[in-house]
């Protein structure tokens, strides 16, 4: 899986012009799933995120992690994390999983998050437009094959 954190002030996603998920202080997270992904994957992910300290203490030092500042998180599905763009000038998809084991490891990526944030989401392979307010700017790409 591969994820790219960015801690924002505020973050929202609209599918046909709806607001379905909104989010204030915490972290924006898009997520991909790469085929072979597992629910190991998922593990080493939500711990990585929750507990990645990217929040700055009273001393202005990045010391707090979302889970200490009673931060949320929103997950937005991305399969073009997923992407090859070694060869050529349009980028192949053959490294992302298929559609329906991706959507169930996505479910189970916020299912465990939301065990110790709370948690919102857009829609899985909807057209969403996606609203970040990103603080710092603080971003961060995470791939769970290197934890």
């Amino acid at each position: 899986m591969i994820a790219v954190i960015q801690r924002v002030l505020e973050s929202y996603v609209e599918v046909d012009g709806k607001v379905v998920g909104r989010i204030g202080k915490g972290l924006n997270v898009l997520l991909g799933v790469v085929r072979g992904d597992t629910e190991n994957d998922i593990e080493k992910l939500v711990n990585k995120i929750v507990n990645l300290r990217i929040f700055e203490d009273e001393n202005g030092k990045m010391n707090l992690s979302v889970l200490d500042v009673k931060g949320e998180v929103l997950v937005v599905s991305q399969f073009t994390l997923a992407a090859n763009v070694k060869k050529g000038r349009r980028p192949s998809f053959e490294n992302a999983e298929k559609p329906e084991r991706a959507k169930e490891l996505y479910e189970g990526f916020v299912n465990r998050i939301s065990q110790f944030v709370p948690a919102k989401t857009g829609v899985f392979a909807a057209d969403m437009k996606v609203f970040i307010l990103n603080d710092g700017p603080v971003t961060f790409i995470i791939d769970s094959k290197e934890l």
